[in-house]
């Protein structure tokens, strides 16, 4: 980005970080073609507007990162696949458990195991989703 820009991009910050509510209800409804929803503070219009702006001047999510923010907010996302070399992090019961992802299993405490179900459950006793309880589904 050229040196322009970034003082444009500055400047531009500045000052929707000066504006009061009736001006940062302007530029919203100048960016968004919408006036905002009533409930929202000054403060957070203006970090919209400022997240907005860098957007519009730097470049905004790829159309793949777009794609996949869709897909999470709408309940369709495929599930996530751990893959080797992961390490995966879960409290449970006030102790925190560690797992290594390797090919074709799991080693917590140096014991390899087939599943994260099968570690789910000898962690809490009880039969869960191993990805739900480990929080990769």
């Amino acid at each position: 980005m050229a040196t322009d820009n970034i003082h444009k991009l500055e400047d531009a910050i500045v000052a929707v970080e000066e504006l009061d509510r009736p001006g940062c209800l302007d530029q919203w409804r100048e960016a968004f073609g919408r006036l905002p929803p009533k409930y929202l503070s000054p403060q957070f219009m203006r970090r919209v507007l400022i997240w907005q702006l860098q957007n519009r001047l730097l470049g905004g999510l790829s159309a793949k990162t777009e794609r996949q923010l869709k897909q999470i907010t709408s309940g369709n996302a495929p599930p996530t696949v751990a893959k080797p070399g992961s390490h995966l992090v879960r409290e449970w019961n006030g102790r925190t458990y560690q797992i290594e992802v390797i090919d074709g299993g799991y080693v917590m405490d140096g014991r390899t195991w087939r599943s994260l179900s099968a570690l789910a459950r000898h962690i809490t006793g009880a039969r869960w989703s191993g990805p739900r309880f480990f929080g990769v589904q």
